[in-house]
Order: structure tokens, then C-alpha cells, then sequence
């Protein structure tokens, strides 16, 4: 009976230790020690891909060599290639750039993951391309509208727009990057390969002027919107051609996860009402259905009952997504859940029985997966608990001591017995590494950098008018920091011109001719922006019928004023 006792006072401590109360309170001195060891880590991956697997996509870290995974276009290097400039490595970050526009083509005969290639190339060279200045690249004079990393990256999602020709407007999940969607391609797709473009084809729209890749992206996010389910859930895969649901579980893990992570992210990056008002109504359903003692569980989409009550690993996004919407407590109390769970393997299983509090059979390895990690970020800026920092130094602890080999770090095939598999994911490096780095750096530029003033920001657009890189960036579901500046500094750029040459065509045309109604609005997108800004390569530009420079704001009205001196 004593021990029965003594029962309730073990848990009671329990709860404390994991309420952060004795959180380990880290020094300036600790933190940046543990950045130390983890650019350690990520040059030990990073030099063994170099060394044993490029040109090929992936490591192989057990064999030492390199095999091609989501296509075949060095992948680990376009996608750890922002990681360097994270790090610091200014050199590096140029030769790579300077390497992948001579050496990368996006003109081959490979099916490809219409979601993978977005997430992962499009959204790296996209972000290498928004970096460049601060790397100290040369950059050409329109930058950030363009430039040879924004071309690549339009030129790899110009290869995945033939997916996105069907009836419904939702994507094919497969493309041919030479000759467009397979006629024999299957129509179910996973939701999350539905609605997670939004970011990437936005930015692409808003920085080159051409509005398809926002406007395909728009599309299938109020396709996929219609077909929730009268209790206001979605399920897990698609038939894009029928609209059925053919998996209709629900939840917000494997299949689902970023397409409510782009409707948030698109929400604050875009200021887009519409996105967030689409994810408050899935926030409500699944609040409602699939929370459970702060765990997420998967349910029927139509009937709301439990179909599966497993946490899988990559839900662990939840709880940072839920502190950029300001819902500290539950996303606190959420994450205590999943640390818990990382801290009993020393990983975080693939699926987790929630009842059973063990691993799912076949389902027991951990990939390196950043998405704790990202969580972690996020709740450390948002509430300063060194308990997130704590789970940080646990986990590089963890991946050094358990899947570290000669060259490289592999898979955890099996958390239980530490079983490796010949598999380094390009996420390792561009999501893992940079999460736990921006986790121990909270000074660096990428969260708003140090004080005001300090010239972390940088100038850009025609004439140098634009300030980037002032904070507020947006990272893609790979990690990729978008800066919402630059689609703003490209946009007004394009608006300003239209109404300039708008003003001067309607002074010029004679009074009986009614000038030319502007173009259509086209999906919420100002019709200025149909003026692509880049260039296709060996392209020249035409002279446009009137051009004026662009000028400062005050200037700008001068000339508006005469425009109007006779008729004001």
C-alpha cells in the first residue's frame, strides 16, 4: 500500500518535469557550442553526399554511394542548398548556385512527384533565388523579379503544370518532365498533393509576372475545398477526375499535413482572408472530432468515428502551425505529448498506438524527420522555455549517437533495436539540420535578426526601392524561407507601370477613341502583373509602347501632376 501511496506524488512529478518547471536554462556560451556541433553535423552529411553520391539525388550512407530518388537532379544539393547560407557558408552557397544552372536539367525523361518537385526544387531554387543577394551573388538589376535560380525554378514547375489540366482543376500526383501526364496515370492522388502549391506558384506568379502558377495553385485549393464532407472533414486520397474520396480518413498527418500547414502559410504570406477562413472551418471539424486528450487521432471524414487512434510523426508539425495562429496552450500541451513520445526511442516512431503507447508493427523507423523539431522552433520563439532547446539538444544527441555512420546519417529502420537503413533523405539536410540551427539561433536573420537597424535587411526591385530580407519569412513544408517582401516588390513594380502607361495611352488616344478597358482580373491578382518581368534565356525585350522609368513615390506624383496640369 506504500508504494500505491506514493504512486500519485510520482506523477505529480512527472507532469512537473515535463511542464518545463525544470527545464535546464541554456547560456548564451551552451547554445553556441551546440551551433557548433551542429554544423558539424550537417558538413558530415553534406561532404559525404559531395564525395560519394552527386550528381545523384540521394546518399547512400551505409554503402557510400548515391542512387536517383524523386527524379534525377541532384536533389540533396538543390535542396540543402539554402541550409549553407543558414549556416553562414557565404563561398559555398555561390559555387553550388553557380554548378546547379550548368549542370541541372529539367528536360528529361522522368516520372516525377508533381508534390515532391514542388516542395523540394521548386521551393529551393525559389529561396536560393530570394537568398542570392545576401550570399553576395551577382545579381541582375531586376532582382529580386529575376534572375537565373527564379528562371530554373519556373522552368521546373512550367514541367509540372501539365498536371494540373483536368476538369476538376485538381493535380495528377505524377508528371513526366518530357512528355506531361502519362495517359495510363492513376487519378487518386493524396490530399496534401492536391493543395500544397500555394506558396511556391505564388511567389513564382508574383515574382515573373505570370499569373498560371497561382492561378492553377488557387484552383485546385477551392476544388479540394468543395468536396469536404458534411461534418466539414477531407480525407486522405482523392480521385482528381470523379471527386470521390477513396481513403476518407481524417486527420492531420501523412496525406493531409500541409495542405492545412499552406492554407495557414499561404494565409499570412499572401494576407489571403479567404485561405484562413477555409482553415478556421477544418480547425473547428478536426478540434471537434480528432482531438483527444491533446492527441490528434484519424476518423471516418462522413460518420466522425475512430479509424485509427495512432500519432504519426509527421503530425508533429501541428503544434508550431497552431503558434503561428496564436493557440499557445493547446500547442504546448500537444507537443509535451510528442517529446514524450521521442523521448521514450530516442526518435519518434513513423506510427505510435496511442492506447498501447508503442510503436505500429512495420511502422517503427524514424527518417531523420525535421517536423519536432519545426515545432520546437516555433514554441522556443513563441514562449522562451528552455524545455524546446532541451528537445533540441536530445535530438542531435540522438541522431549522433544512433544513425551517424562513416559517411553520413542514415534512416532509423527500427527505433526499438536501432536497426539503420541505406537511406539519407534530402529533408535531413535542408528541413532537420536548419530547424535545429534556427532553434539555437535566435538572432538570426531568417527570425528578424538582431536589433533594428543593424543592416540585416537589403535593398532590391528597379532602382534599388524595395527593402527584403526585413523579416517575416515564410518556410515552405521543406523548410525553404520565402520572403513575402519581394512578391510585393515585384507586384507593385508591374501595377505601377500598367497604371503609368494607362494614364499616358488614355492622354494620347484621341478623344473619340475610348481607350481599352485594362485586363480582366483574374483570380484576385491585380491585371498588371500579366507583364512577365523575366525573360525567357536569349529572349529580348521589347520596348514597350511608352516607358517611363520607375521612379521614387514623391517623383512619381510629379509627373502625374504634369500629366494632368491642363484638365485638373
Amino acid at each position: 500500500s506504500g508504494l500505491f501511496m506514493r504512486a500519485p506524488v510520482y506523477a505529480a512529478l512527472f507532469v512537473w518535469l515535463l511542464s518545463g518547471a525544470a527545464a535546464h536554462q541554456f547560456t548564451e556560451e551552451e547554445m553556441a557550442a551546440v551551433r557548433q556541433r551542429i554544423k558539424s553535423m550537417f558538413y558530415h552529411a553534406y561532404n559525404s553526399y559531395l564525395d560519394n553520391a552527386f550528381p545523384y539525388d540521394e546518399l547512400r550512407p551505409l554503402t557510400c554511394d548515391g542512387q536517383d530518388t524523386w527524379g534525377s537532379f541532384s536533389l540533396t544539393l538543390i535542396d540543402a542548398l539554402d541550409t549553407l547560407l543558414v549556416l553562414g557558408n557565404h563561398t559555398e552557397f555561390q559555387r553550388v548556385a553557380s554548378l546547379l544552372q550548368d549542370t541541372v536539367d529539367f528536360d528529361i525523361d522522368v516520372n516525377a512527384s508533381v508534390f515532391e518537385t514542388n516542395i523540394r526544387v521548386v521551393g529551393g531554387l525559389l529561396s536560393a533565388h530570394l537568398l542570392a543577394g545576401r550570399a553576395g551573388m551577382e545579381l541582375e538589376p531586376g532582382w529580386p523579379c529575376s534572375g537565373p535560380l527564379l528562371r530554373m525554378a519556373e522552368d521546373a514547375a512550367r514541367k509540372l503544370l501539365p498536371a494540373f489540366q483536368t476538369a476538376t482543376g485538381m493535380p495528377y500526383g505524377t508528371v513526366n518532365l518530357l512528355h506531361g501526364v502519362s495517359p495510363t496515370e492513376t487519378p487518386v492522388t493524396c490530399t496534401a498533393g492536391v493543395g500544397t502549391f500555394i506558396l511556391e506558384f505564388a511567389t513564382l506568379s508574383r515574382l515573373t509576372g505570370d499569373e498560371t502558377f497561382e492561378n492553377v495553385a488557387r484552383r485546385a485549393l477551392r476544388a479540394l475545398w468543395k468536396t469536404r464532407s458534411d461534418i466539414g472533414l477531407v480525407g486522405n486520397h482523392i480521385d482528381i477526375l470523379s471527386k470521390k474520396w477513396v481513403a476518407q480518413d481524417a486527420g492531420i498527418g501523412a496525406g493531409v499535413d500541409s495542405y492545412f500547414e499552406y492554407l495557414v502559410k499561404g494565409s499570412i504570406m499572401l494576407q489571403d482572408e479567404e485561405l484562413l477562413h477555409m482553415f478556421h472551418e477544418y480547425d473547428r471539424a478536426i478540434q471537434n472530432y480528432t482531438r483527444f486528450d491533446d492527441w490528434y487521432l484519424w476518423v471516418q471524414m462522413h460518420k466522425g468515428t475512430v479509424s485509427m487512434p495512432v500519432f504519426q510523426s509527421l503530425e508533429a508539425f501541428w503544434p508550431g502551425l497552431q503558434s503561428l495562429l496564436g493557440n499557445l496552450d493547446s500547442a504546448v500541451r500537444t507537443f509535451q505529448n510528442y517529446y514524450s513520445v521521442w523521448r521514450q526511442f530516442g526518435g519518434l516512431p513513423e506510427f505510435y498506438s496511442i492506447p498501447q503507447g508503442y510503436t505500429v508493427d512495420k511502422r517503427e523507423g524514424y527518417p531523420l524527420r525535421p517536423e519536432l523539431i519545426e515545432s520546437a522552433m516555433y514554441l522556443f520563439r513563441a514562449t522562451g522555455d528552455h524545455t524546446y532547446l532541451q528537445l533540441g539538444l536530445d535530438a542531435l544527441e540522438s541522431i549522433e549517437r544512433i544513425a551517424k555512420t562513416p559517411c553520413g546519417y542514415a534512416t532509423v529502420k527500427d527505433l526499438r533495436d536501432h536497426q539503420l537503413d541505406n537511406r539519407m533523405e534530402s529533408f535531413f539536410l535542408a528541413e532537420t539540420i536548419k530547424y535545429l540551427y534556427l532553434l539555437f539561433d535566435p538572432a538570426h536573420f531568417l527570425h528578424g535578426g538582431g536589433t533594428e537597424g543593424d543592416g540585416s535587411w537589403e535593398e532590391g526591385g528597379e532602382g534599388g526601392q524595395c527593402i527584403l530580407g526585413a523579416g517575416g519569412f515564410i518556410f515552405n513544408t521543406e523548410a525553404h524561407p520565402l520572403d513575402p517582401a519581394a512578391l510585393y516588390c515585384c507586384s507593385r513594380h508591374a501595377r505601377d507601370r500598367q497604371e503609368l502607361r494607362d494614364i499616358l495611352l488614355s492622354l494620347s488616344q484621341p478623344a473619340e477613341e475610348k481607350p481599352k478597358p485594362p485586363a480582366k482580373q483574374t483570380d484576385g491578382l491585380p491585371a498588371s502583373q500579366s507583364e512577365s518581368i523575366a525573360l525567357k534565356p536569349g529572349e529580348r525585350k521589347a520596348a514597350p509602347l511608352l516607358s517611363c522609368p520607375v521612379q521614387p513615390f514623391s517623383a512619381r506624383l510629379s509627373i502625374l501632376g504634369q500629366v494632368f496640369t491642363d484638365n485638373t
